[in-house]
Order: structure tokens, then C-alpha cells, then sequence
């Protein structure tokens, strides 16, 4: 077991380690295991991230291509303020890189959209029972707090779990899924 801090330090190094080849390769690899297990359709809403190139995120730019390709409803967070926002993107959809180095779209318009059929999450690292460990700024925990309770919360992550959280607080919202380069886990105990 190991704290939060520990764990975001941790694969923090590990996900620097890797070179910009392998992120993507990785990032592939997830894509196509999220595509093969829940093989999202036409006007589903997905909520995902877009990725911060610095902190080599997972390149969710593959996934956001494709559902807009298949006519996937697809929505981005957006900070504004202390708030986070959901706007739904377009292929024309303008985009502006803020501050931290993320694209965003200009438009602060929140869609006010709250029941996605699958939130991408960003994460450092997730443990075998769905405990997420993200950046500390609690986000995504008021996201989750917001959506449909239909809606499947799914991390992505280069790593596998091989720690637990030792942590975790009672306002973390576990996420019900985690997509690997190798394997998809369910924390739902077949509740699916």
C-alpha cells in the first residue's frame, strides 16, 4: 500500500521514463483494447480528455478522431474559473492552447450535459479496486458527482496496478473501469 503522493511521485517518473514513441504505441494500444470492450456507437456521448504533451498524457487525440469519424457525441472538460466545464466539440470546433500548455476550445459555452455513456479519465495511476490518483485537484471527483450514475467512469493508464491506495478518502469516486495497454478491469463486481 502506498500513499497518494507516493504514487503520483512514482508514476509521475514512470510515465517521464518513456520515450514519445512508446507513449504513443501505448496510447494505440489502449485505444484499440476501449474500442474492442465497449465498442462505443453512433450519437453516444463520450466525455475525454484532451491530453497535456508535457506531462505525456495518454494521446486521447486517436479516440476523439475516431468518434467524431463515427458520429460519437464528443464533449471536453474545460477550467474556467474554479469550475469545470463540459463542451461538446465538433470537427470545426476551434481550439486555443491555454496557460498549462492544454488545448482547449475558445468557447466557454457549457454544454450543461451530464448523462455521458463513458467519462475518459486522466490519471498518474489507478489501484485494483478502481482508487484513482490523479493530480490532486479534485476535478474529477466533482465531475463524477454530477454525472448520470449509468454513465461508465474509465481511467487510462500506460501501467498496470500493482499497488493499492492507502489513502483514499471518502469523497473519492472510484472509477468503474481501467483501460491498460494490456487488459481492461472491471471494478463493478458483475454489475455490468
Amino acid at each position: 500500500m502506498m500513499l497518494k503522493a507516493e504514487l503520483r511521485k512514482k508514476y509521475t517518473q514512470k510515465r517521464k521514463a518513456l520515450s514519445i514513441d512508446e507513449a504513443f504505441l501505448l496510447s494505440e494500444k489502449i485505444f484499440e483494447n476501449f474500442i474492442k470492450y465497449f465498442k462505443p456507437e453512433e450519437l453516444e456521448k463520450v466525455h475525454v480528455f484532451i491530453p497535456i504533451p508535457a506531462r505525456k498524457e495518454i494521446n486521447t487525440q486517436i479516440f476523439i478522431d475516431y468518434f467524431l469519424a463515427l458520429n460519437i457525441r464528443v464533449y471536453v472538460p474545460k477550467i474556467v474559473g474554479n469550475q469545470l466545464i463540459n463542451i461538446e466539440i465538433f470537427k470545426d470546433t476551434v481550439f486555443e492552447t491555454n496557460t498549462w500548455g492544454i488545448s482547449e476550445p475558445v468557447s466557454n459555452e457549457d454544454s450543461g450535459e451530464n448523462a455521458f455513456d463513458y467519462v475518459i479519465t486522466p490519471l498518474l495511476y489507478c489501484d485494483r479496486k478502481g482508487n484513482r490518483v490523479g493530480y490532486g485537484k479534485g476535478f474529477y471527483d466533482g465531475l463524477f458527482q454530477n454525472i448520470s450514475v449509468e454513465t461508465k467512469k474509465i481511467g487510462v493508464n500506460y501501467f498496470d496496478p500493482d499497488e493499492f491506495v492507502d489513502d483514499v478518502w471518502e469523497k473519492d469516486i472510484p472509477l468503474d473501469y481501467l483501460v491498460t495497454p494490456t487488459e481492461v478491469l472491471s471494478f463493478l463486481s458483475g454489475l455490468e
